[in-house]
């Protein structure tokens, strides 16, 4: 096996192990998801981030991966692209995630050049704010850039959310001990912005994304999609389909399913429905009540999660141990 095919089963492992270790209380095997639509636009080869529209019905946002050109590209419902959103006074480093919320004017999209391959060899990375158009045409935005650092370090990422209820940003990281760090209220663009550790985030997170209603969010990994009620409290685990590289994820405009993705070109986009208790519900965000001490909704560090890490572990553990032995060989 070439390290490629290596990597692929490690992943497998990861994610096997890691739904099993979550247990009854949190994981759940969806039924079959269907295709929602295949990305045709021959220029989206490694589609990384997707970001729901709130202006264009049936709208998602994507953009490429590290090396790309610094644009955004508006994809209809039916797979075309309606409109490539070129960012000026940005450079596509390694983007990553991307979320929709406000500026000042309206509506506006966030972009992450969040990801650092190197592992913290970046000292800050920038979130970068684009006006989302009232009208999908081909367009240049100017681009506000926000830097901004981890409390704790230099991470690698590929999630970025923005809580429609606050506007606030976060981060998840994607390495061992994963974390999600929270923005200050108002980023500031003529200094560094300290990211703060908040909550623990899942191993291997590839992307993230809060729910329309603001009353839950979504960081999923290669093989799972990690349900939130708030920072710190996982309510559901919930599987996805196998992907090439999945590494991008959403809502849906009403929040009862999942829009997955994943890098490559002509790749498929899955609708994954959401369980009762974690899809969202019109007019009960504003009443929805914090989860209550004790609830397997408040519990993000668990005896499900810590099992889940510790398979993991085994997992990694016994990988590495076979490759060594058939080193020897």
């Amino acid at each position: 096996m070439g390290e490629d095919r290596h990597m692929r089963v490690l992943v497998a492992l990861i994610g096997a192990f890691s739904l099993l270790g979550a247990g009854a209380a949190y994981a759940r095997v969806v039924p079959d998801p269907g295709i929602a639509f295949t990305i045709s636009d021959s220029r989206v080869t490694e589609s990384s981030g997707l970001a729901l529209s709130t202006r264009h019905p049936g709208v998602v946002y994507t953009h490429n991966d590290s090396g790309g050109s610094a644009a955004i590209y508006a994809i209809g419902p039916d797979g075309r692209t309606r409109a490539t959103l070129t960012v000026s006074r940005a450079y596509n480093r390694d983007w990553e995630g991307i979320a929709v919320g406000r500026d000042q004017a309206g509506p506006a999209i966030f972009v992450g050049d969040i990801g650092d391959n190197a592992g913290g060899a970046q000292p800050y990375v920038t979130v970068y704010r684009v006006p989302e158009p009232a009208r999908l045409a081909d367009q240049t935005l100017a681009a506000t850039a926000f830097r901004l650092k981890y409390e704790d370090g230099p991470r690698n990422a590929e999630s970025l959310l923005v809580n429609p209820r606050t506007n606030r940003l976060y981060i998840a990281s994607k390495q061992f001990g994963g974390g999600l760090y929270e923005a200050p209220a108002n980023l500031r663009a003529d200094r560094v912005n300290v990211l703060r550790r908040v909550g623990a985030a899942p191993l291997l997170a590839t992307d993230g994304a809060y729910a329309p209603d603001g009353r839950h969010f979504v960081i999923r990994t290669y093989y799972a999609a990690h349900i939130y009620s708030a920072p710190g409290r996982l309510l559901r685990i919930v599987s996805l389909p196998n992907q090439e590289q999945g590494e991008s994820i959403t809502y849906s405009a009403d929040g009862h399913s999942l829009l997955a993705g994943s890098e490559g070109p002509r790749s498929p986009v899955y609708r994954v429905p959401l369980p009762g208790d974690a899809s969202s519900e019109p007019g009960s965000a504003a009443s929805s009540p914090p989860a209550a001490a004790g609830d397997p909704a408040a519990r993000s560090d668990g005896s499900g999660v810590r099992s889940a890490v510790l398979l993991g572990v085994v997992a990694i553990g016994g990988f590495f141990a076979y490759r060594r032995l058939r080193g020897r060989s």
